[in-house]
């Protein structure tokens, strides 16, 4: 391999026998798994030492959200996004798409509707069905090439009581702008709705003109009607250990998600502290180094899908996900027919377009570029076939 400017993330580890849902889920064949949104790169090594240390003390008992962690969360929040948030404001999770379900069960009634962008991160719209809300869309449209919720087709009902919203976008990496938030804000306000904000990926922006503003500090009305949700996983690739937050201004709305939360959902797990107060801690000039990484590969992605006939990728602004339109490839399933070339990414239908498909790039230089080239041979060859 040459030389690389990324070590920390050109490192070869093999994966296949370390229990990972996305690499098990081709385990045997040869199929390169970029999927799930889960990176390969291996996390930071004050992570590992601390997670290290407290297990060479060798007790893991229940245990409480470390001060210093809180400490940290608030201090990350001014500094990095300009949000003055409180303590007593945060309810620690053990995943974050619990966040999703415990806001449905918790902000609205049986009776009451859940509005979801659509396409959509998957349990968004698990997470209304299986509460049994009734659910509407606001579609997620291309708007001057950037995926937008277009709120002047949202389905909004007497009944509706909350907005799911996802900043930045899963799909489609879109970073909300300032008017475009205060835009929905009105919209909440007009129409009295809570918004529950899954703000996961806000630690990963790759565009320089953007930044990423939490919705509930644009005022306090939007404070006040939200809840945030947010996570080190996706930054530091620490999603299995499970450290979530929800952040809660409102004291009614907090008392009725932890409420709600009682008994069901399960206290975080005493390691899963350990790694995120690291992170919080110690871990930001890894982090940058992971974005520029993680740019020089987005470059690399967008270039070549666009140079690929039938296929387009718009400009993706944030995550490590690109939501490539396949809706012109003339075959019955873009995904089934990339998975057949030795290529396994996200199925659009999960998503809520069954012409689409994602693709994880979050993953080593020489990985991506077998990908790219599976995708274009199987394009060429799809091609002389005709």
């Amino acid at each position: 391999m040459t030389h690389s400017p990324f070590p920390l993330f050109e490192q070869p580890i093999d994966r296949t026998d370390s229990n990972s849902i996305k690499w098990n889920k081709y385990k045997g064949r040869d199929i390169l798994p970029m999927w799930v949104a889960d990176s390969d790169f291996r996390v930071p090594e004050a992570i590992t030492a601390a997670l290290h240390q407290h297990v060479e003390h060798g007790i893991f008992g229940y245990g409480l959200a470390p001060a210093r962690l809180t400490e940290l969360l608030v201090e990350r929040m001014k500094q990095r996004y300009d949000w003055d948030i409180q303590p007593e404001w945060i309810v620690y999770l053990p995943g974050l798409v619990c966040g999703l379900n415990l806001a449905v069960r918790s902000l609205t009634e049986h009776n009451q509707g859940v509005i979801s962008p659509k396409p959509i991160y998957p349990p968004f719209m698990s997470s209304v069905r299986l509460a049994k809300r009734p659910l509407s869309v606001a579609p997620v449209t291309l708007q001057n090439n950037r995926w937008l919720m277009d709120l002047t087709q949202a389905e909004v009902t007497p009944d509706s009581k909350l907005m799911l919203f996802c900043n930045p976008l899963n799909p489609g990496g879109t970073v909300y702008r300032r008017d475009e938030l205060l835009a929905l804000a009105d919209f909440a306000k007009q129409h009295d709705l809570y918004v529950c904000s899954d703000e996961i990926h806000c630690d990963l922006i790759l565009d320089d003109t953007a930044r990423h503003i939490p919705f509930a500090s644009l005022n306090e009305d939007a404070a006040q009607r939200s809840v945030t949700l947010i996570a080190p996983s996706k930054t530091f690739n620490i999603a299995g250990l499970g450290a979530s937050m929800a952040i809660i201004p409102n004291p009614d709305l907090r008392r009725r998600f932890i409420r709600t939360k009682a008994g069901i959902v399960p206290d975080v797990n005493v390691l899963a502290y350990t790694a995120a107060q690291a992170a919080y801690e110690s871990c930001q000039p890894w982090l940058d180094q992971q974005l520029d990484f993680l740019r020089h590969q987005r470059t690399k992605v967008e270039q070549a899908i666009n140079a690929m006939p039938y296929l387009k990728l718009h400009p993706i602004e944030a995550t490590y996900l690109a939501w490539i339109d396949a809706s012109a490839l003339p075959v019955t399933s873009p995904f089934k027919f990339f998975e057949s070339a030795g290529i396994g990414l996200s199925p659009g239908a999960d998503f809520g377009n069954s012409r689409f498909v994602r693709l994880n790039f979050a993953c080593r230089s020489d990985t991506l570029d077998e990908g790219l080239r599976r995708m274009r041979t199987a394009i060429d060859e799809l091609d002389q076939a005709k």
